[in-house]
């Protein structure tokens, strides 16, 4: 049976209903859903086969392009557009897996039928806790023969993380001959194209007994530039909302406040002053600034001067913001090469006995450019009184010579001071550039046969993945050894920056030699294993009962999981920071990254499963309205070395009423570990920008700012998030009820039809998360209403300028936040629910060629995760007027079509092939979302439009002569040029590509 022919049995439904003997039926074929080999029990799941022909139509370049083109896939978190300034969250080539966006984590990921190895690195989900995924970029996509998605809990069957459900990729095997294919692509008016080269070789010997088949492809990309697209070009995003009621909102003002423009602190006592004029404030804070912007306090001569205070990025020194993507043009897609390389081999030992194997090996390293480094609030770090262009420097250095950049004037002593460097980016040693490389191994070996009516087989599985991230960076232990001099090597953060563009990097720069000693190339290496064991054993017909052939299926397995995540000396406390001047020590010597120590862990699950086909009635009994009735009953125990242990059950249901017409249903139990890190954590030191929402109300009060949505008091945060050794399985509940039909009053003439609809719910318990930090401060800013504040919000003692932006706002002044201490915890339920929609029609052997139409819809009715009762309190003292309306509080309440879950997706593909000519279309439509990073006075959210976008290809098979064999293809995706719909980030890469229309040619030859 043809692998387009599987999509129309199985897609979107499940098992197709039998139906007479013609051109257009399919034989039943067993898909993921059920272990039983040869049983009809799979009719009781929803199943979505995605074969050769939505493939082709598609026209996927990685894993990720083909698992978002499947409407029941959630956001997607992992993704190669996903580029941090920091190595504390996964980069580089992956794709992350998320069902009925349940989460990271509650999908299980099979291949040819058995687990894959985690990805080894994590990154922080919605929840704030470190998840992990299956990297879809390792799945060789040219290689599918077809993807099965079960649409349905499989704990029962499958074990741990099938929560949402199971995707198996099947990949092709007993090839005989050879394939070579290439194919070039690329994205209109943008410097990203690819480049793929296939090799399929494959051969029968010894008669037939054995095959060797090997997959091979090579993929090149060039990556997609910030300046490529008007919606990434830079941080900036307010001309974008021109004309919406975010029309000059400076919260889409995304240019960083920690700028080339220094802001320091003098530590002197009270002002300082030159000639009798403060050009600090009383505590000391100055900032540099073109003498262009108002407020200039002493004037250097050559366009730059000195300012007293910080930074006032949110109103007269918003032109001082960094804009690293105009700055630099960064990578929106890093540039991108790729192996995947499967090998698969089968051989008849004896006629009742056949050895089988699988060697794969995928690697992929990535090259992208990021903005500079910046500093952290939470590792200050002070310039000498030394340093030679220290403007309150000693008068003479310490060798006796002139020091020609102290001010004169100043009411220091002779000595000089030291400044504190509070915020500053260190553009002129340039944009780090991140390199990063993936690989992951899978070895296979394992028996299957029959004996006394048992199909049995056994296999052992070894796969590790392997990332190795490399970044630049600075130390933060040699820059103050190199702002300690007192000659031109030293660094010097006083020179200002660019005068052109103030929001651009430093044109002023250092002395190359000052920059090649501050910075280094750091490291962190992340490896994840998987060794498993599994035995099973399956028959149909284990005994008969009056409704026919009880099926049955039995298995054990064994697995040993690891992860390891070692971290780079300057950031796991290997080598730390002591400030030579004040003599205070930090964790970690890394600039602008969170330190975070190595992590290490291991466990062990055993597990076995029972599984019972058992048809009740059958059409032999002649029950009216009850053609067939087939039940599945399974059962899954699992003990876990860390985690304690579970037992799952599952009961599912297919009725046949009349002949083409089926209602099935399933319930299910299911469950989650936690993963090796959200248990072996120590503690975990993570930098987000979060809103200081005390600052916002404080600004409103004193009519800086007109509403919250005006509030630019946004601030790198730093959160101490510790793991949880006590942490439990999430739990979770499946219920799914569906109705399948297959119309049989429709001659055969006009072809085959399959509706499907399917209902489905799941309740979480358990999930693990946080409180957050952006909670935390929305509760200091709660308490401090009140009169109190948040003990777990650590702040450093009010400034001056604190003091004086508080004045006359009734409340209290506040320091800047040094920490906010949390901890991973096993959290409230949340539900979802939905339904899905799938039709298919296919019509074969006509005059006019044969055709094929597919429609798979997922509608999402409900998303809500109950709040905890601290985040219960906020929302209720946000409702009633205590706090403002535009504060964004999360984790809680509900969570339809917000961000990443559009309440509708849909997809649908159609072929048409006639002789050597094929054409194939497919089109995707997502639907609008509101942007909770974006909210206006009232608490409206911003609306992320929905789109369509269509992809169309016409392929030629030649036949005769030299190029016979020979196929070629030009091909379209988004037909029309449709661009990402725009967000507050400029567009939402969990949902969506950040290109338009991409044209590609395909060549496939076969021998």
């Amino acid at each position: 049976m043809t692998t387009s022919a599987l999509c129309i049995a199985a897609s979107w439904g499940g098992q197709a209903l039998a139906q007479g003997g013609d051109a257009n039926a399919v034989e039943e074929v067993v898909v993921v859903g059920s272990q039983i080999e040869g049983s009809k029990v799979t009719e009781a799941v929803p199943v979505t086969v995605v074969g050769e022909d939505q493939l082709d139509s598609i026209a996927a370049t990685s894993g990720d392009d083909l698992f978002r083109s499947i409407p029941q896939m959630g956001d997607v978190s992992f993704n190669t557009a996903y580029l941090p300034n920091s190595s504390n969250s996964a980069r580089g080539d992956v794709g992350s897996v998320n069902l009925r966006n349940l989460g990271v984590g509650n999908t299980l990921v099979l291949l040819n039928g058995r687990r894959v190895v985690a990805h080894p690195t994590s990154r922080a989900d919605e929840n704030l806790v470190p998840v992990l995924t299956y990297n879809t970029n390792a799945i060789p996509v040219s290689g599918i023969k077809r993807l099965e998605v079960l649409r349905d809990g499989g704990a029962a069957l499958y074990g741990s993380d099938a929560v949402a459900g199971v995707v198996n990729t099947v990949l092709q095997d007993d090839f005989d001959g050879l394939t070579l294919e290439a194919q070039y692509g690329g994205a209109e008016n943008t410097s990203l194209t690819e480049s793929k080269f296939n090799v399929t070789a494959g051969h029968n010997f010894k008669d037939g007994r054995g095959n060797i088949s090997l997959f091979g492809a090579y993929t090149k990309g060039t990556g997609l530039k910030a300046s490529d697209q008007d919606y990434t070009a830079s941080a900036d995003l307010r001309s974008l909302f021109n004309g919406t009621r975010f029309d000059g909102s400076t919260s889409l003002d995304g240019r960083s406040a920690t700028t080339p423009w220094g802001y320091f602190q003098a530590l002197s006592s009270g002002a300082v002053r030159v000639n009798g004029t403060a050009v600090t404030s009383s505590a000391g804070y100055f900032h540099n600034q073109p003498s262009t912007n108002a407020g200039c306090l002493y004037d250097y001569g050559n366009g730059y001067c000195i300012d007293d205070g910080s930074i006032s990025t949110t109103s007269v020194d918003r032109n001082l913001r960094f804009d690293a993507p105009k700055a630099y043009d960064t990578n929106v897609i890093p540039k991108l090469e790729r192996v995947n390389l499967f090998l698969t081999g089968n051989y008849e030992l004896t006629d009742e006995v056949t050895a089988f194997g699988e060697l794969g090996y995928y690697t992929a390293t990535t090259h992208s450019v990021q903005s500079s480094s910046g500093t952290l609030s939470s590792m200050p770090i002070t310039i000498p009184a030394s340093n030679y262009y220290n403007p309150f420097g000693p008068t003479t250095f310490a060798d006796g010579s002139v020091n020609p950049n102290r001010i004169a004037g100043l009411n220091i002593s002779d000595a000089g001071v030291p400044v504190i460097l509070r915020t500053y980016n260190f553009s002129d040693v340039g944009p780090n550039h991140v390199d990063v490389e993936n690989n992951q191994w899978r070895f296979l070996a394992g028996l299957r046969g029959e004996k006394f009516g048992f199909k049995w087989e056994g296999a052992l599985l070894y796969s590790k993945a392997e990332v190795t991230d490399v970044s630049d960076g600075i130390s933060a232990t040699a820059l103050q050894a190199q702002l300690a001099l007192s000659t031109p090597d030293a660094y010097n953060p006083f020179n200002g920056a660019n005068l052109t563009d103030p929001s651009l990097a430093d044109t002023t720069s250092s002395s190359q030699a000052a920059i090649d000693a501050i910075k280094i190339r750091v490291t962190r290496h992340s490896t994840s294993s998987l060794t498993m064991a599994d035995f099973k054993v399956s028959r149909p017909d284990l005994f008969a009962i009056p409704g026919g052939d009880v099926g049955f299926a039995a298995g054990v397995e064994f697995r040993r999981e690891t992860q390891k995540d070692d971290r780079d000396p300057h950031v796991d406390g290997t080598i730390n920071f002591t400030d030579s001047v004040t003599g205070t020590a930090y964790t970690g010597d890394l600039i602008g990254t969170s330190p975070s120590p190595d992590t290490k862990g291991a466990r062990t699950v055993s597990s076995a499963y029972l599984e019972f086909a058992v048809p009740v009635i059958s059409p032999d009994m002649n029950i009216p309205f009850a053609q067939s009735v087939e039940l599945q009953l399974a059962g899954r125990f699992e003990d876990f070395s860390d985690v304690g242990s579970v037992t799952k059950p599952k009961a599912a249901f297919a009725w046949d009423i009349i002949d083409g017409v089926r209602i099935r249903g399933s319930w299910a139990q299911g469950f989650k570990a936690p993963n090796l890190e959200q248990v072996n954590a120590t503690l975990v030191t993570r930098s987000n920008t979060r809103t200081d929402y005390i600052r916002c109300e404080q600004d409103l009060r004193a009519g800086r700012i007109t509403s919250f949505a005006n509030c630019s008091e946004s601030f790198a945060t730093t959160a101490h998030r510790a793991g949880n050794a006590d942490l439990k399985p999430e739990e979770s509940e499946t219920w799914t009820g569906g109705l399948v039909l297959e119309p049989t009053f429709i001659p055969s003439d006009y072809g085959r039809f399959t509706f499907t609809f399917d209902y489905w719910r799941v309740k979480q318990d358990g999930i693990v998360g946080l409180f957050g930090e952006g909670n935390a401060l929305i509760l200091d800013y709660l308490m401090r209403v009140q009169g109190s504040s948040n003990p777990n919000v650590i702040r450093a003692a009010p400034t001056a300028d604190d003091i004086a932006a508080a004045a006359g706002t009734g409340l209290d002044p506040v320091g800047a936040v040094l920490y906010v201490n949390d901890q991973y915890q096993n959290l409230l339920p949340q539900e979802a629910r939905g339904f899905d929609i799938g039709a298919m029609w296919r019509l074969n052997g006509t005059k006019f060629g044969d055709f094929s139409l597919s429609f798979n819809a997922a509608r999402l009715l409900k998303f809500y995760r109950q709040p905890s009762p601290a985040i219960a309190a906020l929302l209720a003292a946000q409702e009633a007027g205590e706090i403002n309306a535009g504060t964004s509080i999360t984790g809680g309440g509900s969570l339809l079509r917000q961000d990443g879950r559009p309440e509708w997706k849909w997809s649908a593909s159609g072929t048409w092939s006639y002789d050597q000519w094929q054409v194939g279309l497919f089109t995707q439509y997502i639907g609008d979302v509101e942007d909770t990073g974006l909210t206006d006075s009232n608490g409206n959210n911003w609306v992320v439009d929905s789109q369509i976008t269509a992809n169309l290809y016409g392929q030629y098979e030649f036949t005769e002569g030299l190029a016979a064999n020979t196929r070629v293809r030009l091909g379209v995706r988004n037909l029309t040029d449709e661009k990402p719909p725009i967000s507050s980030d400029g567009y939402l890469a969990a949902l969506y590509q950040p290109y338009s229309r991409y044209w590609y040619i395909n060549i496939k030859k076969s021998f």
